[in-house]
């Protein structure tokens, strides 16, 4: 009986890289990765070499210099004196400022809209679809000019806070006051504070004040955390949750009340001075109408996501709820949203980055964020236009990279978990 022999083995030759099946895909893909890698090393030493030769060699040392012009509205300390990285600084944390006071806006108003516009009132229903189509059909950039020219014409100058008459001067419960020029409001005052701490090399100052809040509340979140989680526990146990709504606020909001105590915590109210207000917290009319024409941009597409999550759960769950005696309210709340979450989160996320990019149009209202500021005026002064706008670039892709990473974890956390 003879033995069975195995075949032998093909050794591995050069010519398999292209006539055979196993190797040919990969060889294609690395010769193409190659051909690329070269042609974009051709086009970065053709655009260095033309740099050179223009006088302008790639380089980052203009942010350094003084920039020279002021920004109308930032929260850190700034003047003309200050450097061209500091200016792109505030540039980037009023981009940062009305994007997140628009994606809150665009999701309360979304929410709402997109919940009334299945309502069963006739008249209620259309409204909402009007609200919708009206926003989502008209350019934003047209929504930022009107809102602006809105709040210039129709609010009062600072001259007619002089009057005595509350409702001519439309200052707003003895505080704020609410003008052309913008709104100001009270600003938190200390009269014992920490100081501020540098960070990046003094780039901007922190309040230590804040840092020490921030932990207050931070602490009181996770006292009331293992407060829920020992109710958990005895529920689990006995089957009696006992009551704890009342240590769960008093956790949450006596450390930081304690904290603002131990500071001296007061406010410091906008006052009249000669043509306008000197005190307080001025958030000035560019700031308002982008924030409201983002917002209410945003929302109308934020509804319609809405709507459609509502609809993809099946009408058997609101059915079974009502069967189960709840009202419409907790229905929506405890048993139709969470499982529209899953169908909401993706797109929302879409949205929020489509808000966060057209906050560039920020400069149409003179508002000062990181396009008019680093990819507007310092480039313009330094005609380093490649750097700028590499950086500009940078900014945008870190913070729609955050916002994705965000949303995703949040949607992993909200999605029905299978066993």
């Amino acid at each position: 009986m003879s033995a069975l022999s195995e075949t032998p083995k093909e050794s591995f030759r050069l010519r398999m890289l292209l006539y055979d099946t196993r190797y040919r895909a990969i060889t294609i893909q690395i010769v193409a990765l190659m051909g690329f890698m070269l042609f974009a090393a051709w086009l970065i030493n053709n655009m260095l070499t033309n740099l050179a030769e223009l006088g302008k060699p790639l380089g980052f040392g203009f942010l350094t210099e003084t920039s020279g012009y002021d920004i109308n509205q930032s929260l850190i300390e700034y003047t003309s004196q200050s450097s061209h990285l500091r200016a792109a600084f505030i540039g980037l944390m009023n981009t940062l400022i009305v994007a997140v006071l628009g994606c809150a806006l665009a999701t309360v108003v979304g929410l709402l809209i997109g919940i009334l516009r299945l309502s069963k009132n006739w008249i209620v229903a259309r409204l909402m679809t009007i609200w919708i189509e009206g926003f989502r059909n008209v350019p934003v950039l047209l929504w930022i000019v009107f809102f602006m020219a809105v709040l210039i014409e129709t609010l009062p100058a600072p001259s007619a806070f002089r009057g005595d008459d509350p409702d001519a001067t439309m200052n707003l419960f003895g505080s704020i006051a609410v003008t052309n020029r913008g709104v100001y409001i009270p600003e938190p005052l200390f009269a014992s504070g920490l100081g501020d701490i540098p960070v990046l090399g003094g780039l901007f100052y922190v309040s230590a004040d804040l840092i020490v809040l921030l932990l207050s509340l931070f602490a009181g979140l996770l006292v009331s955390g293992l407060i829920r989680n020992r109710a958990d526990r005895i529920q689990e146990a006995t089957g009696d949750r006992p009551r704890t709504w009342h240590w769960r606020i008093l956790s949450v909001f006596a450390p930081p009340l304690i904290v603002l105590w131990m500071l001296g915590f007061h406010l410091g109210y906008p006052e009249l001075k000669g043509f306008n207000f000197g005190g307080g917290i001025h958030m000035r009319n560019s700031l308002i109408a982008l924030w409201l024409a983002l917002g209410l941009y945003t929302s109308a597409f934020v509804a319609e996501i809405v709507r459609a999550g509502i609809e993809s759960v099946s009408k058997g769950q609101t059915e079974a709820a009502f069967a189960l005696g709840l009202r419409p309210n907790r229905t929506m709340n405890l048993v139709i949203l969470p499982q529209a979450l899953r169908v909401i989160i993706p797109p929302l996320i879409s949205q929020y980055l489509n808000l966060t990019k057209n906050s560039s149009l920020a400069i149409a209202v003179g508002y000062m964020d990181i396009t008019g500021t680093l990819g507007g005026i310092t480039m313009n002064q330094t005609g380093r236009e490649l750097e700028c706008v590499l950086l500009l670039m940078m900014c945008y892709l870190a913070i729609s990279l955050t916002v994705s990473m965000v949303m995703n974890w949040y949607n992993n956390s909200v999605k029905l978990k299978e066993r």
